[in-house]
């Protein structure tokens, strides 16, 4: 079983929502992602907008860099995923409708709780994590471009390096030759 402090670790902020993702909602409730998405599919009319949504491509880049998520090129995630609030939270559970779900549900319905009497009871942390969210969202997009800049130096064709020093136009006498010059001279 999870406990309640670690489903809090798992709630995100997306479009100024608490949210859990797809994936760490079926790993609380002990089902496969699979599964999961599968009964959201056949119970649609239970999960309104509010409940449920599919992320942007964008905001899953997003939460991507933020929590290290794999690529789907290294056999992660293929579609985007599903987040769920809390209310999309307690209906899984009873669409899931297994004695894990059940327990687990109410852990969650806690950890949300737990996060909105928190972040209720100190307004200047709602505040300053507000600010902190734009900030990441122009970071985010500062790291792209320092990426694109990159991606395009390494495009360029390689230039032609000139060389660094003098440059000798005069025949080169070999060594020995100038050797034996420099022992005529002396003796």
């Amino acid at each position: 079983m999870v406990s309640v402090t670690r489903v809090e670790r798992l709630i995100l902020q997306v479009r100024g929502r608490r949210v859990m993702l797809d994936a760490d909602l079926a790993r609380v409730y002990g089902v496969t992602t699979a599964r999961l998405n599968q009964q959201v599919k056949r119970n649609r009319e239970r999960f309104p907008p509010d409940f449920m949504f599919q992320l942007l491509a964008a905001e899953w880049q997003a939460l991507m860099l933020q929590s290290a998520t794999s690529n789907p090129s290294h056999g992660g995630r293929r579609k985007l995923p599903f987040v769920f609030t809390e209310h999309g939270a307690v209906m899984l559970a009873s669409v899931l409708n297994t004695p894990i779900a059940v327990r687990a549900s109410v852990r969650v319905v806690r950890a949300f709780v737990r996060l909105r009497e928190v972040l209720t009871s100190h307004p200047e942390l709602v505040r300053q994590l507000a600010v902190l969210e734009q900030k990441l969202v122009g970071h985010d997009v500062a790291i792209g471009n320092l990426f694109d800049a990159i991606r395009q130096l390494m495009s360029q064709p390689a230039m032609k390096r000139r060389r660094i020093g003098f440059v000798v136009k005069e025949a080169a006498i070999p060594y020995r030759a100038m050797r034996d010059r420099n022992r005529r001279a002396r003796a």
